[in-house]
């Protein structure tokens, strides 16, 4: 009997290897039971010595890996559970510290826990002095830096949907926030306004200045054949998603292909704005109401971004005006054959952009104002 040479053996290794990987990634991971579930993925915690996001527990499947992530967020599965309140999941997307938490304190302190879920993407390249605390402790999911100019933004509001979508069956609505966003109306309003709808709120905008320089940023022949420029739409960074787009979101490679290339012409690359609404609208137009429920205002932009509100203009009046103003509708995908869209009135549920030292002002008529419908 022939002893196994050092060459047979590293035949096998290599023969074995498929076969390891196949297992690996067509394991009992892809399934999420109903409701929420011990998770190793939110057992985190942010460490201010290193500025980096630790895990407790070892990760079920390699995070740093995307496309494992994205692929198995993709299979769980599209209804939420029978007999469990619907949830919203709130999706804070950041770069800095969170100043307006207090707020958000006081938010989600007034409702009951088993109707929302908090997620937070943190840039891990800035210096968090403080962790994050409160209900935002231990919600931080693991992060990549996030550029603007770049495709890492998209690539992070991606990643924090896949997060929600493995973590919790019962997230009905996937709500896309940043650090300067505020709620303008009371919780139970907000959670009312979203559960019962069965489409997706985000800005769908056809033929708008700039769009084919948008569209030619990477390169004049760089999105096709996939992403046509009849095709390609312009929309609010901010979203709130149903659970089935949320799913056609992390589930997409093509599309995403096309938008993840750098982009050779900088200032005029912006693909958290494009990528979005260009999935949606090639997909499954007429399943979104084409605008966004956060209210900005772009008539007074510096340098391509919305005006900031400071803390001598928070008031209850510009509270209400917030709420008041209509918001734009865009393409529903039915060639403005369906005047519905237009005689639409869906109220703004959240606003940006605020500076941060407004937030004693906005604490002082939460009450009074804020959550008062």
């Amino acid at each position: 009997m022939l002893s196994p040479t050092p060459l047979s053996l590293l035949c096998a290794l290599l023969l074995c290897l498929p076969l390891a990987v196949i297992m690996t990634i067509t394991s009992p991971t892809t399934t999420v039971p109903d409701g929420p579930q011990p998770n190793p993925v939110l057992d985190l915690v942010s460490a201010a010595e290193t500025h980096q996001i630790l895990s407790l527990k070892p990760p079920p499947l390699p995070l740093e890996d995307d496309k494992l992530l994205l692929r198995v967020a993709s299979r769980v599965n599209s209804k939420p559970p029978t007999g469990s309140p619907k949830k919203i999941a709130f999706l804070f997307l950041t770069v800095s510290p969170l100043p307006f938490a207090p707020l958000w304190e006081l938010y989600f302190n007034q409702t009951p826990k088993n109707l929302f879920n908090i997620y937070v993407h943190a840039d891990p390249t800035y210096p968090y002095d403080q962790p994050f605390s409160g209900v935002f402790a231990h919600r931080v999911i693991p992060s990549k830096p996030a550029l603007r100019y770049t495709p890492t933004l998209t690539s992070a509001a991606r990643r924090l949907l896949a997060h929600a979508l493995l973590h919790d069956r019962s997230n009905y609505m996937f709500a896309l926030l940043s650090a300067s966003c505020i709620p303008i109306h009371s919780f139970g309003f907000t959670y009312e306004t979203l559960t019962r709808s069965e489409k997706s709120f985000i800005e769908i905008l056809n033929n708008e200045i700039g769009s084919y320089d948008r569209w030619a940023a990477r390169g004049p022949d760089a999105m096709l054949p996939e992403v046509k420029f009849e095709d390609f739409r312009i929309g609010s960074q901010f979203w709130c998603l149903t659970r089935k787009h949320a799913r056609i979101v992390v589930g997409d490679q093509v599309i995403w292909a096309k938008f993840n290339q750098p982009c050779v012409v900088w200032d005029t690359c912006y693909p958290e704005e494009n990528y979005f609404p260009t999935l949606v609208h090639m997909r499954d137009p007429r399943g979104s109401v084409p605008a966004t429920l956060t209210n900005v205002d772009w008539n007074n932009s510096f340098d391509g971004h919305p005006r900031m509100y400071v803390a001598s203009e928070v008031g209850r009046e510009l509270i209400m005006q917030l709420r008041k103003d209509k918001a734009r509708y865009g393409d529903d995908g039915t060639n403005d054959s369906d005047s519905s869209v237009t005689q639409r009135r869906d109220p703004f549920l959240f606003a940006r952009k605020f500076s941060p030292d407004s937030i004693q002002p906005l604490l002082s008529i939460a009450s009074d104002v804020i959550f008062k419908d």
